[in-house]
């Protein structure tokens, strides 16, 4: 039995996610970090990116998008408090594009009346997103590419290949 880990991310508009993983992944500030049960005490910023949750067992991960925030760790417990979040399934690619536009725009023209740092702050949240939307998308392609094989025991099994090997996605009765 695996051993799992409480995760809680909450953001200033609410509750995103609470419920057991048996790792949890965040963009921390010097890097991306892997949290698993019985992990050190820790606390530390996040910078924009993708907070993944692995639930184990073979279900999909889940994803979220936030913007900066301060992350907790416990042994048996990882508190996201974020700026602002939002599941990555519900990020809008075309704004995430648009806001980048802009604030690069805003970094080129370099005029008086923009706020330097407020535009670079823009650009890395933006670029963030699309980061999170191109990976949810991967994700997404590897899974439809599933196909049914048979297993050694006559069973269907659901299987993506990876690297030419085939990976069971979960079995189902023949």
């Amino acid at each position: 039995m695996a051993m799992n880990i409480h995760v809680d991310i909450v953001s200033a508009e609410g509750q995103l996610f609470s419920g057991q993983g048996e790792m949890v992944y965040a963009p921390a500030l010097m890097g991306e970090i892997g949290i698993a049960p019985r992990h050190a005490p820790l606390v530390t910023q996040l910078k924009p990116g993708e907070v993944r949750v692995d639930p184990g067992g073979g279900k999909p991960q889940e994803h979220f998008y936030v913007s900066g925030g301060m992350i907790e760790v416990q042994p048996f417990k990882v508190t996201v408090l974020a700026d602002t979040g939002i599941r990555a399934a519900d990020l809008d690619q075309a704004a995430a594009e648009e806001a980048k536009r802009r604030a690069e725009d805003a970094l080129a023209n370099n005029a008086a009346d923009i706020d330097l740092a407020k535009a670079q702050v823009e650009l890395a949240e933006a670029a963030a997103q699309l980061r999170a939307i191109e990976r949810l998308r991967k994700k997404r392609r590897a899974i439809s590419s599933a196909v049914n094989i048979s297993g050694p025991d006559g069973r269907i099994v659901r299987a993506v290949l990876i690297c030419g090997w085939f990976a069971p996605l979960g079995a189902w009765p023949a």
